[in-house]
């Protein structure tokens, strides 16, 4: 089977992360079958502590009235602040490439009624270990430890 293109397309942005020297955390939102917005994390690169992968797809993504039929795709299961922006936007639907690594506010955004998928996909959760391996002290500010 092969491999969702809604999350690829969101692994390929975690690489351009990894590429930037950021952190590998890649998003997309897709409406009526087509990516609408795109973006990855970029605390490092632009020194902004909210410039998660989510936060940045959905500035990518502009104006776009409302959010009903739409689904955020993310290579890591989003964290509180992100979460906030699904709850508060009414994304419906969140698919996450994983949530081994990162637990996220997976139940924060049930208990607001959006539709969480985890695919514990393995090259999410690969890119992810070797990166909290390589730069625990990164991850650690990026997860407010």
């Amino acid at each position: 089977m092969s491999k969702d293109e809604f999350l690829q397309a969101a692994i390929e942005e975690a690489k351009k992360g990894i590429s930037e020297n950021g952190i590998p955390i890649g998003s997309v939102i897709v409406r009526d079958g087509k990516i609408i917005g795109r973006g990855h994390n970029q605390r490092v690169q632009k020194g902004d502590p909210v410039m998660h992968a989510e936060i940045d797809c959905l500035q990518n993504a502009g104006r776009i009235g409302n959010y009903k039929n739409t689904v955020l795709y993310s290579t890591l299961m989003p964290c509180y602040l992100c979460a906030g922006a699904v709850v508060q936007f009414g994304i419906p639907r969140v698919i996450a490439g994983e949530n081994k690594t990162f637990p996220g506010a997976l139940d924060f955004m049930r208990q607001h009624g959006v539709e969480v998928t985890v695919i514990n996909d393995s090259e999410c959760i690969q890119m992810m270990e070797g990166f909290i391996r390589e730069k625990p002290q990164l991850w650690n500010e990026d997860i407010g430890k």
